[in-house]
């Protein structure tokens, strides 16, 4: 038996929750509602202009969300990622620590810099703004991958954020070889539709000729295809992945399980937020069928999990919250 049954890699950030007015975001010229990227000093001096005190600060990024899921169901993960010597790893490494997941951060000499941060301003409408510095983890390369740890698992999970770098896309690279060379499953999720535009040749490299499962929304799934609906699309992902699941928000999800199609009926929410249901979609699927459940009983879980993150702020369930959602299917 394999002692984790997912390893991750991809992008290791720290949310900084920060609640707001919207005279501040006016003030700062701060675009509300939306994700944007920005430098150190840009997000450094938004931080230095806050009156209120800072109301939570958890580890995050994409797939570190995922393995946090899959861990709080009760499964096992590796986390390979970047962070630096500084309070932030600090912090990123200790909430790791505390959930039970392995990294490789444990068996090196963190390097000097900033580890990435997602600063997330709060309306009083509890609209989430959020303005991210990626800092070291955009240098992520093949140092951060773990051989060890990929060949002890059942698949290996790669975000696909990191192809917007050289050294990323070169470290999920290294990763799927690894994998595929010594029998690991292998999955990865598309991440966001205007990367999978700019950057899709190297999707279909690293993809190749197939991945065992892909993680993709359908925005993302018609921009990778070339399709213009999602009924072709579905029908060209067969050549690219053994097995998909493609998420439709509010309509569910639909998962390809190397036979036939399969329907996820959603379960309806009160939706206040969808940052973070794709990552919890993905976690909760991959901890379903590495612990003996059938893609239907997968999707039935991922659907219901997801859909209680769309009814909360933040990505990430409390404990209690998922043994609630672990009752509710037994």
């Amino acid at each position: 038996m394999k002692k984790y049954n997912v390893f991750g890699i991809g992008n290791a950030l720290v949310d900084l929750e920060f609640d707001v007015d919207e005279t501040f975001l006016l003030n700062n010229e701060v675009q509300k509602g939306v994700m944007t990227l920005v430098d150190g000093e840009r997000q450094q001096n938004l931080i230095n202009s806050m009156v209120q005190e800072l109301s939570k600060k958890q580890s995050g990024g994409s797939a570190a969300n995922s393995m946090m899921a899959i861990t709080q169901l009760g499964g096992k993960t590796f986390y390979s990622c970047k962070v630096a010597n500084d309070e932030y790893g600090d912090s990123f490494l200790l909430d790791f620590k505390n959930a039970g997941i392995d990294t490789n951060l444990d068996a090196i000499v963190r390097e000097e810099g900033r580890t990435g941060t997602c600063l997330v301003m709060i309306t009083s409408d509890a609209d989430r703004t959020m303005n991210t510095f990626l800092g070291i983890t955009e240098i992520l390369s093949t140092k951060e991958v773990s051989e060890g740890a990929i060949k002890d698992s059942e698949y290996i999970y790669m975000e696909g954020y990191p192809v917007t770098s050289e050294t990323g896309f070169e470290a999920l690279k290294l990763s799927k070889k690894i994998a595929e060379e010594n029998g690991v499953k292998t999955s990865m999720t598309l991440s966001d539709p205007t990367i999978v535009k700019f950057f899709k040749p190297r999707f279909q490299e690293l993809i190749g000729a197939s991945v065992d499962l892909l993680f993709c929304n359908e925005e993302e799934a018609m921009e990778f295809t070339g399709k213009s609906n999602l009924e072709e699309a579905r029908e060209a992902l067969k050549k690219e992945a053994r097995r998909f699941a493609i998420t439709l928000g509010r309509n569910g999800a639909m998962i390809y399980d190397g036979d036939t199609f399969i329907d996820i009926e959603p379960y309806e929410v009160m939706a206040l937020n969808t940052n973070g249901a794709g990552d919890m979609f993905a976690g909760a699927f991959l901890y379903g069928i590495t612990n003996g459940m059938t893609y239907a009983g997968a999707g039935k879980l991922a659907s219901l999990a997801s859909s209680r993150i769309c009814a909360q702020y933040g990505p990430r369930l409390e404990w209690h919250e998922v043994q609630e959602l672990k009752n509710r299917l037994s």
